[in-house]
């Protein structure tokens, strides 16, 4: 048995066969998702020649670089999209964001956050958590929200707001931050573009995809979604990007924001890729894989908490748009013995013993288990929460599910033995 490496109790060994039961049906849906956008992936490598010369190194202004620009063709046709931006130097999933936000609002356009408040990173962006330097709000961009009712999307309300106010562009959320909200699934995107281009046809629609790419077999960019963007070192970027960001969608508003992140009349065109390619190329073309063994150990993990009686959101059965699982601990010593024990089962720093502290963008202490290759990489096992009620963890990711299963159990045998 596997559990002979470490020294797991009995009572919990037992729960653990119990909770692995339950999720077979849901492993063997995951694993048809995986398939189908492995495949996707495979294809558009093929259909772009991808070639040991797009692997290679540009320096300086990096102009005539055709891995970049085939990249960002592989990438575009995977996710369906007119059009992507796959860079590593985005140096967040947030960093991309604000590009693409900076990219097409203008001073004295409005933005409207049908997801309800954004979380903690995105809000001195915006400039709506008090004064910050060279934010939107500075720059004269006007922020707008539609509250969440029950955690979920308020559509008459969208609609109101929508018909009753000018919008240069509505912003939808798909995953959950740090609350317990479901994630977003397509179809729930769809029904929220479907309906603000009914009223408003030249709105932009734009969703934040962080943590939601390849969970099912399409992304937002094939249900009315004019722009999208999201970061390399969760999903899209297989565990193997060390950096990055990207940014898909209308091949104009793609335009524009390439303008945003190097300069105007070069875009696209021009950036060294320093021999960062082969990571990107390599990252990508795993994405669909890794994401599928994420959403497994998310969906372990939720069976497993829930047959020791705690609260958990999504449930295991429950379809899923994001990597995403959390777990109300409901205890603040539970909730950092919970992640000092997730540490414990990580390929690097196992030793390390997490602490809470004051993380740049948020406006508590976090404690953060992530013992992973790259610094900071959610598609890699890892589990964070804010010390504050409900004292909940949120975790995430798992380069294989076999690994990632014994994370999870050590974090629960940390638990409970203290």
């Amino acid at each position: 048995m596997e559990q002979e490496f470490f020294n797991i109790s009995p009572e919990l060994k037992k729960l653990d066969k119990e909770a692995l039961e339950r999720v077979k049906d849901r492993f063997d849906e995951i694993d048809s998702i995986t398939e189908y956008n492995q495949i996707k992936m495979l294809h558009a490598f093929i259909n772009n020649s991808v070639s040991e010369s797009h692997l290679g190194i540009s320096t300086g202004y990096g102009y005539g670089d055709r891995g970049r620009e085939v990249l960002d063709l592989v990438f575009a046709e995977a996710v369906g999209a007119e059009a992507a931006l796959v860079r590593h130097n985005f140096v967040s999933g947030t960093h991309a964001l604000t590009v693409a936000l900076f990219g097409v609002l203008r001073p004295s356009d409005t933005v409207l956050f049908v997801t309800g408040r954004p979380y903690d990173t995105l809000q001195p962006v915006l400039g709506i958590n008090g004064e910050s330097s060279g934010s939107l709000k500075e720059f004269g961009v006007n922020y707008d929200e539609v509250p969440l009712v029950d955690g979920r999307v308020d559509l008459d309300a969208i609609k109101e707001k929508v018909s009753n106010n000018k919008y240069k562009m509505v912003y939808i959320q798909r995953s959950r931050g740090y609350s317990l909200r479901p994630s977003l699934l397509v179809e729930d995107i769809e029904k929220i573009c479907t309906l603000v281009k009914k009223i408003d046809k030249d709105c932009i629609l734009m969703v934040d995809n962080c943590y939601g790419e390849f969970t099912q077999k399409t992304e937002p960019t094939q249900h009315g979604t004019d722009l999208m963007a999201g970061s390399l070192i969760k999903n899209a970027g297989g565990g193997i990007a060390p950096t990055g960001g990207y940014i898909a969608g209308r091949a104009d508003l793609v335009e524009q924001c390439s303008y945003r992140l190097t300069i105007p009349g070069a875009g696209a065109e021009v950036g060294a890729t320093l021999g960062h390619n082969r990571e990107l190329y390599m990252g990508i073309f795993n994405a669909p894989h890794v994401t599928g063994e994420a959403m497994k150990m998310a969906v372990y993990a939720s069976s497993l908490l829930s047959l020791l009686g705690y609260e958990v959101t999504p449930s295991f059965d429950e379809k899923r748009g994001d990597i995403i699982q959390a777990v109300v601990l409901g205890d603040k010593d539970k909730l950092i013995r919970f992640c000092q024990g997730m540490q414990t089962g990580a390929p690097v720093d196992s030793f390390v013993v997490p602490e809470a502290w004051a993380m740049p963008g948020y406006d508590c202490d976090i404690i953060m288990a992530a013992g992973a290759f790259t610094l900071g990489a959610s598609v890699e096992l890892s589990a964070d929460a804010p010390l504050r009620e409900p004292y909940a963890a949120w975790m995430q990711g798992g380069l294989n599910f076999h690994s990632a299963h014994m994370g999870v159990l050590l974090a629960v045998d940390s638990m409970l033995k203290k």
